[in-house]
């Protein structure tokens, strides 16, 4: 065994451990006891979601338990159906206008909150799904468990449906890292903002952070709103959502794939806290060294060698799909060639990080955003 191989082998079991640190846990909701629940209005922000909307979000609602609330789909100038099949699942349809400027997400749920008739308001979108009949209620008990004050966001559990849709995998993980507060310090580093698919929040909070006209044209409107929450003192709680709520993302294809993560991550980033971006960037780093130890696995004559390179390919294609499964049903097999995960996701950010900093432009939806 050569100098550079021990000192590749003990960066990537390091790694291996940073990792541990880095993504110690994903709490989720947890409801101990029945309580009144008040008056909810529910958000829907819809840009051409007919096929998103319905049949998982639009049903899911119709199925739960805990049915005092209001559905109030916004309609942001959706060219195909969705209007037509929000209405015939009983939802009340706004239908925004507006100057291009004003389009977009953030205007549309602040369009929302000032229709809602609702002591608390929650913000879904329209690709999410509640889980089981009882989700909703869980959910809102949790919320005032935690003195229904501030904001308790969840990050949907992904399901995945056709190959190309594992490669969010890395991504996934990622995004969750990056809130700070799931490392094994917990809360002590505070949180990036807010996850963006599931927001709930009690009406007065929400208009005294300013809502999401406060951070309209931000590209990243989870984070921001979140901010906004907690620049006026307000909690903000983020937790996982695997039994209560999950989603499907990019069902459109590979493209849909590519332009949603590069939207994203290049701005997502500078939310991270300095200490956290180290241990992702040290796990990140680990799983290209343990790649390249395979090498030393099939060509090396040093027995030793052999085992600790494959061990640490092992553990690490272990440790990837742990972490990924947490966040969606993933497939395992994918997880044998994890090397392949990695590289996808540093060409995305790679490529995000060029759109946003040097063409100062991302697509989505048929949309140029300028960042």
């Amino acid at each position: 065994m050569d100098v550079s191989d021990i000192i590749n082998l003990v960066i990537g079991f390091l790694a291996i451990i940073v990792g541990i640190l880095m993504f110690w846990s994903l709490p989720v909701p947890k409801a101990d006891k029945h309580a009144n629940l008040p008056f909810l209005s529910i958000i829907i922000p819809a840009r051409n979601e007919e096929n998103r909307i319905t049949p998982p979000l639009l049903h899911s609602l119709q199925e739960q338990d805990f049915q005092s609330f209001e559905v109030l789909v916004i309609d942001d100038q959706s060219f195909d159906n969705t209007v037509t099949v929000a209405k015939a699942h009983g939802a009340k349809v706004i239908q925004k206008q507006g100057k291009d400027r004003e389009s977009g997400k953030s205007m549309a749920c602040w369009s929302g909150a000032l229709h809602a008739k609702g002591k608390w308001l929650l913000f879904l979108d329209a690709d999410t799904c509640f889980t089981d009949a009882n989700s909703l209620r869980n959910l809102l008990l949790s919320y005032q468990q935690k003195g229904a004050k501030g904001i308790l966001s969840l990050q949907p559990y992904h399901t995945v449906h056709k190959m190309y849709e594992n490669l969010s995998a890395v991504f996934n993980t990622i995004v969750i890292v990056g809130m700070n507060i799931f490392t094994i310090w917990g809360r002590r580093f505070q949180t990036a903002g807010s996850f963006g698919p599931c927001i709930l929040c009690n009406r007065d909070d929400y208009f005294l952070s300013g809502g999401h006209k406060k951070i309209q044209g931000a590209i990243m409107d989870d984070l921001a709103l979140g901010q906004a929450f907690l620049n006026k003192d307000l909690p903000v709680y983020c937790l996982g959502g695997k039994g209560i709520i999950s989603f499907r993302m990019y069902s459109e294809g590979f493209k849909s794939l590519v332009e949603g993560w590069c939207k994203s991550f290049a701005i997502a980033s500078k939310s991270t806290h300095p200490i956290v971006m180290l241990l992702t960037i040290i796990w990140i780093s680990g799983s290209f060294i343990s790649a390249g130890m395979l090498l030393s696995f099939f060509t090396s004559a040093d027995p030793v060698t052999m085992i600790l390179s494959g061990l640490l390919y092992f553990l690490y294609a272990v440790q990837t799909a742990w972490f990924a499964r947490r966040c969606g049903n993933f497939q395992w097999m994918i997880f044998i060639f994890y090397p392949i995960l990695f590289l996808f996701f540093a060409a995305i950010y790679g490529y995000s990080l060029f759109r946003v900093n040097i063409l100062h432009s991302v697509k989505w939806r048929g949309r140029n955003i300028d960042v």
